[in-house]
């Protein structure tokens, strides 16, 4: 039974991205292609991606299925895919586009985000890394790398383009550059009732840049699963919906775009439930107050570059 998504939050940035979609991120390439043509059957049309998930040719060929068998047209869908850290020189940011595309098997994607902040070392090696195991850097600026995303909608390969594990200071300042020709529409970032990100939430909202909270459902916090916090089980037990529902529900109370991620059929039709049923301003507020800081994707072998995102507060 397919489950009709409302139509796109009509809020500024956030109207133009579909408010859930499937996470593909770690999702086996056997298990994936599988994973997609199940979400789409059951309503989803927004489909996370990126190049470094080795997936993208698998994740291709769950929606050309669907595209094949008239459930979809390709323009009812959002594909997202993202630049990695090692093309961030400025002449190798289209080639990197074309490899998502090829393995995609799209012409466009209807978003492209730059990965992190950082440019790694470009080569054969997706993590180039030095005697001490840190990754090694490259000399560039995502400021000039954003000049060559914006070709990209220029060449009609994108049609939007943004960021993902920015902090305020990396964004504000991609606002602020002086040439800017194309606004990023959002910021991906990681994001559950751990790593609430109040802040860096407010500051995006604030400037018409939308969020896009990865990891949704959390993880281990010194062997406490997040879907197993009291809190969240009572609040669950409440509506009568899983953990995960109610952490889905969350974000989209808050505005925010979510992007849980699974494999298993069952929970990718549970996932999508969320829009009968309204968590109360109570709820909303006791799944702030467990925040504890508590960053999942830390990425420590590029603790020591220049644009490491996370030695500030948010």
């Amino acid at each position: 039974m397919s489950q009709q998504l409302p139509g796109r939050l009509q809020s500024g940035a956030v109207g133009k991205i579909p408010i859930l979609g499937l996470g593909t991120w770690k999702a086996a390439p056997g298990e994936v292609t599988e994973a997609v043509k199940v979400a789409i059957d059951v309503g989803y049309r927004h489909v996370d991606c990126a190049y470094l998930y080795n997936n993208e040719n698998e994740v291709g060929a769950g929606i050309q299925h669907k595209i094949k068998e008239g459930v979809v047209r390709r323009e009812d869908l959002f594909i997202v895919s993202k630049l990695w850290c090692t093309y961030h020189k400025k002449s190798l940011v289209k080639t990197a586009c074309h490899k998502s595309l090829k393995a995609l098997k799209l012409d466009y994607l209807d978003l492209y985000l730059i990965h992190w902040p950082m440019g790694f070392k470009p080569g054969e090696k997706d993590l180039p890394l030095d005697r001490n195991g840190m990754a090694i850097p490259s000399e560039t600026d995502y400021l000039e790398t954003w000049e060559a995303m914006e070709e990209l909608v220029i060449a009609g390969l994108v049609k939007y383009i943004g960021v993902s594990n920015f902090n305020h200071e990396q964004l504000e300042r991609l606002l602020n550059k002086p040439d800017l020709r194309i606004k990023p529409i959002t910021n991906q970032i990681e994001c559950h009732p751990y790593l609430t990100q109040r802040n860096l939430i407010h500051f995006c909202q604030s400037r018409d840049v939308s969020v896009t909270a990865y990891r949704p459902l959390g993880g281990s916090c010194e062997g406490v699963d997040l879907m197993d916090d009291p809190v969240i089980k009572m609040i669950a037990r409440k509506h009568n919906k899983s953990p995960a529902q109610i952490l889905i529900r969350f974000q989209i109370q808050r505005g925010v775009i979510v992007i849980p991620k699974s494999v298993n059929p069952k929970r990718i039709q549970e996932n999508i439930q969320v829009f009968d049923f309204e968590l109360t301003e109570q709820e909303v507020d006791d799944l702030l107050c467990l925040d504890r800081d508590f960053r999942i994707a830390r990425f420590p072998i590029a603790e020591t570059h220049k644009d490491y995102p996370f030695n500030i507060e948010y």
